[in-house]
């Protein structure tokens, strides 16, 4: 498989947390996809350190650390997007054109990244991603 797969905050946190419910089957996943290129982005990696900022010290050491490995790894395994204004404007887009959705700016970015890049498969239970036909790797049903 060497496939483009977006990866959203959810599997990120889901990845980093051993207490979280999807955690045993987010590593399950990694290794399954072990030959696919994952992509995410720096406003993914800002929503997961926000998610921790009411950790413990310890746990924010080994988030922090584990956000610069994730940003010095641009290899043939993962790709951290650079955030941008022009990225910024096309998720802004995107969010206008779905008012009557509960979409975050951030989906809204990581979305448009998607049909920009082709990639059909993301790493999330989030299921506003299936409303814009997308294929969550963390279904409901589960």
């Amino acid at each position: 498989m060497n496939e483009l797969i977006f990866a959203d905050t959810f599997y990120w946190i889901s990845l980093l947390s051993p207490r979280d419910i999807f955690h045993s089957r987010a590593i399950e996943l990694t290794q399954e996809l072990d030959k696919a290129k994952i992509i995410t982005t720096d406003e993914i990696l800002i929503e997961v350190l926000n998610f921790f900022s009411g950790g413990s010290k310890n746990l924010r050491k080994q988030v922090a650390n584990t956000v610069r490995q994730l940003l010095k790894t641009d290899t043939e395994k993962i790709t951290v997007l650079s955030q941008s204004h022009e990225t910024f404007l096309s998720g802004l887009n995107l969010y206008e054109k779905r008012l009557d959705k509960g979409y975050s700016l951030t989906d809204c970015i990581s979305m448009t990244i998607m049909q920009q890049m082709d990639i059909d498969l993301v790493l999330t239970h989030d299921h506003h991603f299936t409303q814009e036909g997308f294929t969550i790797l963390f279904p409901h049903d589960r």
